[in-house]
């Protein structure tokens, strides 16, 4: 398989190291220093375990047109970085190509493909602002994912693993296509857990249930997950949170399959694991609010669903956002 990797940060190097180990023919699409370490270096991945793997037989370059088409790209930026290169895509997507969006949040697909119900085309202004996604990216091509690794990349050409090795799969439309389970083979022959679902939706739910509440309260308390589980007052707002969350799903057919209280300890199980939001804050790049807070208020909007502790909670964590981008500085707490 020859494979585009779109984002060379945490999760793109990961997958990226170890598919390339596992003898796939990959290429990120990466810029900066990051993408100058990994053309004279290649990429160093970290294992849990503390084991090491070293590519140098990958490719890397800032130009999708010059990367080409591919069997597969593996769309790793955030979910504000899409919109951005949209226009670009075309250059690595041939008839056949799998684009595989990894990203947190609802997706801008949400309400394409297989959705049903009277929402089906429904444009979300806060998953594809102006709709740059949706106009250039044909949802045929797509395959969704859920992505459960914790990593982060440590340095550039360096990526390190905080926990996990499963990346969820699914067709749009529901289906067990011979190109989705092709999909995981690829990612299972690399050594990840890549089990395919017939509702991504839901399971982008799951993952997104938690990610509305963890990510921002981390990000204002500057506190990890097991601090924000065993501090009563955040457990209840996340749980707070959450109530909101799962009726607005619920409304749009979704049913989770465990409860509020089981999914906070699986995330207090975690321990102490920085939030990606609050890595963002205290690295002074742009947060990931959009999608996985926004998103949820504008379908409450759609459901006619109150979120009074989402909206509270989005709007502190905007102004934050606001505060960081005008001083272009960045926020953390170092020791006395």
């Amino acid at each position: 398989m020859s494979i585009a990797i779109v984002g060379a940060g945490a999760i793109g190097g990961f997958l990226g190291v170890r598919l390339a180990h596992a003898g796939e023919d990959v290429t990120f699409i990466a810029r900066g220093a990051n993408l100058e370490a990994i053309q004279a270096n290649g990429m160093r991945l970290i294992e849990e375990d503390g084991s090491e793997i070293h590519v140098t037989n990958l490719k890397a370059t800032k130009s999708m047109a010059e990367a080409g088409k591919h069997d597969i790209v593996l769309l790793t930026v955030k979910a504000h970085q899409v919109g951005p290169i949209a226009a670009d895509l075309h250059h690595l997507i041939g008839p056949d190509t799998m684009v595989v969006t990894m990203q947190n949040g609802i997706p801008w697909w949400y309400f394409s493909q297989g959705h049903g119900g009277d929402l089906t085309g429904t444009h979300l202004e806060t998953a594809d602002p102006g709709g740059l996604i949706a106009q250039h990216l044909d949802p045929k091509h797509v395959i969704g994912s859920v992505v459960y690794p914790a990593a982060v990349l440590t340095e550039p050409g360096v990526v390190q693993v905080v926990e996990g090795h499963r990346f969820g799969l699914g067709e749009l439309d529901g289906s067990m296509s011979p190109r989705v389970q092709s999909l995981a083979q690829t990612l299972i022959k690399a050594g990840f857990r890549a089990p395919v679902t017939s509702d991504i939706r839901a399971e982008i739910w799951l993952k997104l249930w938690g990610n509305l509440s963890f990510n921002p309260i981390s990000a204002l308390a500057h506190a990890t997950l097991v601090d924000i589980c065993q501090f009563p007052e955040t457990r209840a707002l996340a749980a707070d949170m959450m109530r909101e969350a799962e009726t607005i799903a619920n409304r749009l057919g979704i049913t989770f399959k465990l409860g509020i209280e089981r999914r906070i300890a699986g995330a207090e199980k975690v321990g102490a694991h920085k939030t990606s939001m609050l890595q963002d804050v205290e690295a002074g790049r742009p947060i990931e609010l959009e999608a996985l807070v926004g998103s949820i208020i504008e379908l409450g909007r759609l459901t006619d669903t109150p979120t009074p502790h989402i909206g509270t909670v989005y709007a502190l964590m905007r102004l934050l956002a606001q505060s960081l981008e005008r001083a272009q500085g960045r926020l953390s707490i170092t020791p006395a």
